[in-house]
This record gives structure tokens, C-alpha cells and sequence, in this order.
């Protein structure tokens, strides 16, 4: 089933890379006018050139809420309005909570739960004015599992998931619906890190017996994007090759 978004504007936060470039490369190539953000505004109009189709980038730090508020009308100009927000961006600080900082602790949560809470609250009122719209979280299926190490980012994408589960159900009567994509083990920049030995001790534990690609995970946003998820919010979908079953 191929989706079409012809006519319809799109926002990518974090669109620079992995999943988010493969999310604005989906849906530009199904026809939609994007936006995506990276914290570089050269960097992103760089990647959006590269990128088939009607793209656009802006620099945008979702941890700021001035930078927030002066990223989405400008995003919204030049798209001529919102009706799909993926809230792409995200960070690591992985460390063992008795060695983590303050610092590494709130710029993790302030990037990836108060940086999609501040995403999401600028696109609201225009769905709600249009009595239309889709919010997409991408969160992690860190934040449904835990993982030694990773205790900021499991608790912020842990965040993510009830803050998506709580505006579901404050926009649903408005045709809005709020949904997020939770990634297993996906093959990124933002893995590049990983050991080989703890790479293939991973994919020993996945059901399907490899890693996911950037292009499956869009395929999902696409999905949740879509007409035919209309009936569809406040869910949380693994795409994860089965490994947090």
C-alpha cells in the first residue's frame, strides 16, 4: 500500500540524520512539503537540499523553549501550516546512575521529554484551529524495557510514552491523534558506538535476527501519519524485530 501526502506539511525535529532524515525522506518522497530542524541551520539547509523533494531546514534546540517558540512559526510559514509533527530529537548520555552527573541527568530529560512536551504544545492550537492533525513521538523501547546504563534515557523516554498516552486522550475529540514509535536496536550514527561483541550480543536476543533500518522505522511513522490510522492514538508501536516481547 503506497501513502500519499501530496499536500500535506510536515515537521521533522531532528530530521539531519538517521531516523529522522529517513522520516523526511519518506513522506517528501510520498508527496508532502517538509520542514526539518538540526541544531546547525546551515547543517540542516545542507541536508534538506540533499534530500529529494520539497525540504526545508531550520536550526531548532528543543531543550530551549525560546528557540522552540521562534523555530515552529517560522517552520509553519514556509509550509503554510502543520498538519504532521514527528518529535525526532533525542540524546544520549549513557552512564551508570552512580556515575551519572546532574548535567548528563537533565540535558537528557530536558532534551527528550521537555523538548517533545514543548514540540508538541506549539502545534496544538493550529491542529485544534484546523480540527486536524498527527503527533508523533519517537521514543525507545529503552523506555518500556530499562537498560543498565541508560537510566536518563529510559526515564525520559519512559516520560514520552505517558505524556503521549495523556494528550491522546486532550485532542482526540479535535481529530488529533497522539501516538509514538518506539525503536529497537536500529542501525544509526547514534549506534555506530556499540562493540561488535555487543552489537551481536543484541541481535542474538531479536526475534527476526538483525538490527532495523531507519527506512522501517519511517515506514511506521508513515503508517501512524496516515488516513488509515485514524482510529488510532495514544499508542506506543515497537518496531523492534520482536525484541521487548
Amino acid at each position: 500500500m503506497k501513502l500519499d501526502f501530496t499536500g500535506k506539511s510536515v515537521i521533522v525535529t531532528g530530521g539531519t540524520r538517521g531516523i529522522g532524515r529517513a522520516v523526511a525522506s519518506a513522506f517528501a518522497g510520498a508527496g508532502a512539503k517538509v520542514v526539518i530542524s538540526g541544531r546547525n541551520a546551515e547543517t540542516a539547509a545542507s541536508i534538506a537540499a540533499e534530500i529529494d523533494g520539497d525540504v526545508h531546514g531550520l536550526a531548532l534546540d528543543i531543550s530551549d523553549s525560546a528557540s522552540v517558540s521562534e523555530f515552529f512559526p517560522a517552520a509553519q510559514e514556509i509550509l503554510g501550516g502543520v498538519d504532521v509533527l514527528v518529535a525526532n530529537a533525542g540524546i544520549t548520555r549513557d552512564k551508570l546512575v552512580m556515575a551519572t552527573k546532574d548535567d548528563d541527568w537533565d540535558d537528557v530529560i530536558s532534551t527528550n521529554l521537555r523538548g517533545t512536551f514543548l514540540c508538541a504544545r506549539e502545534v496544538i492550537r493550529p491542529m485544534i484551529k484546523s480540527r486536524s492533525g498527527r503527533i508523533i513521538a519517537i521514543t525507545s523501547i529503552i523506555g518500556l524495557t530499562g537498560n543498565p546504563g541508560q537510566g536518563n534515557y529510559a526515564a525520559s523516554k519512559a516520560g514520552v510514552i505517558g505524556f503521549v498516552k495523556s494528550l491522546a486522550q486532550e485532542v482526540a475529540s479535535r481529530n488529533i491523534t497522539v501516538n509514538a514509535v518506539a525503536p529497537g536496536m536500529i542501525t544509526t550514527d547514534m549506534s555506530a558506538d556499540i562493540s561488535e561483541k555487543a552489537r551481536e550480543a543484541i541481535e542474538g536476543r531479536i526475534p527476526a535476527g538483525r538490527s532495523g533500518t531507519p527506512d522501517e522505522v519511517a515506514a511506521s511513522v508513515m503508517f501512524l501519519a496516515s488516513e488509515q490510522a485514524s482510529y488510532i492514538t495514544g499508542e506506543t508501536l515497537r518496531v523492534d524485530g520482536g525484541l521487548a516481547c
